[in-house]
């Protein structure tokens, strides 16, 4: 899918932070990204680099069952990947808080249904709405958490009632077909059910050429 040429791993490191810092030596300057991680966390760095190339014009389109707009004091958890888009906006971790940062009105979820308080909140205080709300001008990051998927079993948090295969790939298409891509983010596939890499097979692939043109 990506000439050996273009295509980087990048090790993690012995903090978030660290590993943050190797992702954004890794990304090209001016150029569609294609970033696959384990967790949402792995967007911190691609996301505040289109931030910086395309300012007030760039809209985040997070495609996932969870909002991942906690904040240290808020998160049930304490774990970053649920506090990522919140980061992003520039309320999280010391080390790990995006500046510049997005403004909520460059928020859009897809998808999301499993909702904590302190998220909630969040999204109703800034008005958070769809991808229907993206302007028609903006350039567009798509973040996409396997987890959006419905009745996917190759991930550590799966939520019923989500986006069906074409479903996924009809809504990313029809955002590339409005809007320029800035990159895309693939999240937290954990490798359960042969099913599952079958249909990523196809899947992954396809959304990726949508977003490259």
């Amino acid at each position: 899918m990506v000439p050996a040429d273009r295509r980087l791993r990048v090790e993690p490191g012995a903090t978030l932070a660290d590993t943050a810092a190797a992702v954004r030596d890794a990304l090209p300057a001016d150029d569609f990204t294609c970033v696959v991680g384990g967790d949402c966390g792995i967007e911190l760095a691609p996301v505040q680099a289109a931030l910086e190339r395309h300012g007030d014009r760039l809209a985040v389109v997070w495609f996932d069952a969870h909002p991942d707009m906690n904040t240290p004091e808020t998160s049930p958890s304490g774990a970053f990947h649920g506090m990522i888009l919140r980061a992003l906006q520039g309320e999280g971790p010391a080390g790990l808080t995006a500046a510049p940062a997005l403004r909520p009105a460059q928020v859009a979820l897809a998808g999301a249904r499993s909702i904590d308080p302190g998220e909630a909140e969040h999204i109703a205080r800034h008005g958070i709405g769809g991808p229907e709300t993206v302007p028609a001008d903006a350039v567009v990051y798509v973040h996409v958490d396997l987890d959006v998927l419905d009745g996917i079993a190759s991930v550590c948090y799966p939520e019923p009632g989500g986006l069906g295969e074409q479903e996924l790939l009809d809504a990313v298409a029809a955002l590339a077909a409005a809007h320029e891509i800035a990159g895309i983010g693939i999240t937290e596939y954990a490798p359960a059910d042969p099913a599952d890499e079958a249909m990523l097979r196809r899947l992954v692939p396809a959304l990726v050429r949508a977003c490259a043109g």
